[in-house]
């Protein structure tokens, strides 16, 4: 009986509420008497470690030369910051400073639109500026940014930071950064330069190659001109297929379709194709796309969904969430995965709609506020969803034997993975090899995953086991690159080392950030820069540090040995070290 109530709620959870409350501010600080202090978060109210991230205060410029008195007042003090972004979808710690007297600058209203070269194609935003803003102000002048995430709430400063990207191996790839052709970034500098200095990068310069993918150690970056492309059309259709030939189609289909992508259920065998490309403007179409998931969500209905999910875990019920998983995703099929032909209903593919309409969505986020009757579907002030999510990218060339090893272990666990099933499957987009130097190595594919998280940290998952060997697997056998805006601690695990160009970067962060202002323990040790104090890098070794990605497991008490979970290999890549639920030790 929940099972079917729970059921019935996914597919009630497809159909739109228009309002709901907005997000909130990342960054909150306590104005009582004799308390200054702020704290700052993500958009999902948990960093890996579930630490809580505190500055002195906190800075809102609301024009460059204000940015710039603010980084000269911080040099002058030799106060560490971290720049602050209007949502703050990051997941790993980027916006942390060290310790409680750090200064936090937020580029919440450094949003505006500064310049449209209509003839050069290029437009010149602030780095607050949101990605819709950037999508609304480019088709006004009849232009359109190519490829971007599919998320439109992210900051331009944001997104370029952490290499954030759409899905093609065609033109300069996927990744938005590839289409910068000139930055501003405010950086530290001695007294006798006067604390502040804006550095303009265009391309040719080497050190752009260092600001595109920055990680926000380098300093504040204030402007950003883009290169466009004129306004276009795209045709869209989906189509699901038995995933057996995945490992061989995977390749090719990227290659044969601009803006295609692969979403897998590897529990049910099933892919979607994403067949999506470029159309004359002259073919009828004002299409739109509204994403379910970034959708509003009725408070209530996300309660439910997550407490069914809970009560799932608590009793071990993998039919159940194979049973919602299914449903989800036929909901999503049935609703054109929030693809509209007409603006207003799906009535059957192709699909055609220009650029702008079509590329990303995020209408959670068009809101007034009331009083959390609904909310994104990941917003912590309410019970909503709570999840970890596990991105990493495989060179084109070792992406079949990557999924070859998946559809083994859904062979020994067919029902293991049928909890991502529930957040749409293992999103697959295609990333060209970038010049910026912690950019992509080469061309690659993208595994993009997303699965339960407790509340409770010591508490393991339903098939921990399954889940942590695949991310292993695409991150140490396959060589994965980390998404820098997502994944757990483990995924940073000797990451800087498969940057070729990792000693480069380190010389421009050295040139424009001496002190290191603008870097924390957390950065440092994600660069290689220093251990923690454990010796173990970016991980966190204690008991229980495996459940939550912490750390890559080496002993029992890393796992839950009391609920039954004790470190073992693999069951298929036997050198990797997962918390597996034993019956017997």
């Amino acid at each position: 009986m929940l099972r079917l109530f729970v059921s019935s709620s996914f597919l009630l959870i497809l159909i739109s509420m228009a309002a709901c409350s907005p997000p909130p501010d990342p960054v909150h600080c306590d104005r009582s008497p004799g308390n200054r202090s702020c704290r700052v978060t993500n958009s999902y109210g948990a960093f890996p470690d579930r630490s809580v991230c505190r500055a002195a205060a906190v800075a809102y410029p609301t024009t460059e030369d204000e940015l710039i008195s603010v980084v000269a007042n911080a040099t002058m003090n030799k106060t560490k910051m971290k720049v602050a972004t209007r949502f703050s979808h990051s997941i790993p710690k980027l916006v942390c400073p060290d310790g409680d007297d750090g200064l936090l600058i937020s580029t919440k209203f450094l949003n505006r639109t500064l310049e449209i070269d209509r003839s050069a194609m290029t437009m010149t935003v602030e780095s607050g500026a949101t990605l819709r803003q950037v999508i609304d102000a480019a088709a006004e002048a009849g232009m359109a940014l190519p490829y971007t995430p599919y998320w439109w709430g992210l900051t331009v400063g944001g997104l370029i930071a952490t290499g954030a990207h759409g899905s093609t191996l065609w033109g300069e790839g996927s990744s938005v950064h590839d289409y910068v052709v000139q930055l501003r970034i405010v950086t530290p500098v001695a007294a006798d330069h006067g604390y502040a200095k804006v550095r303009t990068l265009a391309a040719g310069d080497p050190d752009l190659n260092a600001a595109r993918v920055s990680l926000g150690v380098l300093g504040v970056i204030s402007r950003v001109t883009l290169k466009l492309q004129p306004i276009f059309k795209r045709e869209i259709s989906f189509r699901e297929t038995n995933d057996s030939d995945l490992g061989d189609m995977v390749g090719s289909f990227g290659k044969k379709h601009e803006f295609a992508d692969i979403t897998w259920y590897p529990s049910q065998r099933k892919a979607v194709y994403r067949i999506d490309d470029r159309v004359s403007g002259d073919v009828s179409g004002y299409a739109t796309l509204d994403f379910p998931g970034f959708r509003s969500r009725p408070s209530l209905l996300l309660a439910m969904l997550r407490t069914a999910e809970e009560n799932q875990e608590l009793i071990g019920n993998a039919d159940g969430k194979c049973f919602d998983g299914k449903i989800t995703t036929s909901s999503l099929k049935i609703s054109g995965y929030g693809l509209k032909n007409n603006g207003v209903a799906f009535m059957g593919y192709p699909v055609v709609g220009y650029q702008n309409r079509v590329q990303a969505s995020g209408s959670c986020l068009d809101s007034h506020e009331d009083a959390g009757l609904t909310g994104c579907a990941w917003d912590p002030r309410l019970k909503s969803l709570f999840f970890h999510q596990t991105t990493f990218s495989i060179a084109l060339s070792k992406v079949k034997p990557f999924i070859k090893d998946v559809q083994k272990l859904v062979e020994l666990e067919p029902k293991a993975l049928c909890g991502a099933d529930l957040y749409n499957g293992i999103l697959m987009r295609y990333v060209g090899a970038s010049s910026a130097y912690l950019g992509k190595q080469e061309d690659a594919v993208d595994f993009d995953i997303t699965y339960y998280r407790s509340k409770d940290p010591m508490k393991p998952r339903l098939y921990e086991d399954v889940f942590e060997e695949v991310e292993q697997l695409g991150l140490f056998k396959y060589g994965g690159l980390p998404h820098w805006g997502k994944n757990r601690n483990v995924a940073f695990v000797g990451a800087v080392k498969k940057y070729k160009n990792i000693e480069e970067f380190l010389k421009v962060k050295a040139k424009y950030d001496p002190v290191g202002l603008f870097s924390s323990d957390w950065t440092d040790r994600l660069l290689g820069l220093k251990d923690s104090k454990d010796g173990a890098g970016v991980t966190v070794v204690k008991d229980g540090c495996a459940l939550e990605g912490l750390c890559v497991c080496s002993q029992d008490s890393h796992c839950a040995p009391s609920k039954g979970y004790y470190c073992r290999p693999g069951k298929i890549y036997r050198d990797a070290s997962v918390c597996t639920r034993l019956t017997t030790r």
